[in-house]
């Protein structure tokens, strides 16, 4: 299980399992939001508390975020599917790094091949600073016991 939260805690989401993995999409939505995204249906896999507003993008999808701190949390469908399931991706740059280190991240760049080099650069950049902050986090805590 993974919880998330937006900056001021009032936007929460919790992944009932484990996810398989992780889209960095580079649309020209999610490539201004900087999310990191893992998929499932709301209310099974995925479950959401906490008022949010609302960014409409078309007549497919709302990208929901915190209207107090305004964090990305997560993207809604606006329709369900024939088995009645709304789909729903969380964003998991609100989760502990830690806890989404093991999750592998598929950078998505069918939207805009042009982007393929410049997005993988800053995958390696983000995957080292995770490094970099797992190794201070390691010192703190020795230092602290």
């Amino acid at each position: 299980m993974i919880q998330g939260s937006c900056h001021c805690g009032a936007v929460r989401w919790t992944f009932e399992s484990q996810p398989d993995g992780a889209t960095a999409c580079n649309c020209t939505v999610c490539r201004r939001y900087g999310a990191l995204w893992a998929y499932d249906y709301l209310d099974e896999g995925i479950k959401v508390a906490g008022a949010t507003r609302a960014y409409v993008r078309g007549k497919a999808i709302e990208f929901h975020f915190c209207p107090t701190c305004g964090c990305v949390a997560y993207w809604l469908a606006q329709q369900t599917n024939d088995a009645g399931q709304r789909r729903i991706a969380v964003n998991l740059r609100l989760a502990e790094p830690d806890a989404v280190a093991p999750i592998p991240i598929a950078d998505d760049v069918a939207a805009d091949p042009a982007l393929r080099g410049r997005l993988r650069l800053h995958l390696w950049r983000a995957y080292e600073f995770r490094q970099r902050a797992r190794q201070a986090h390691a010192c703190l805590r020795a230092a602290f016991v």
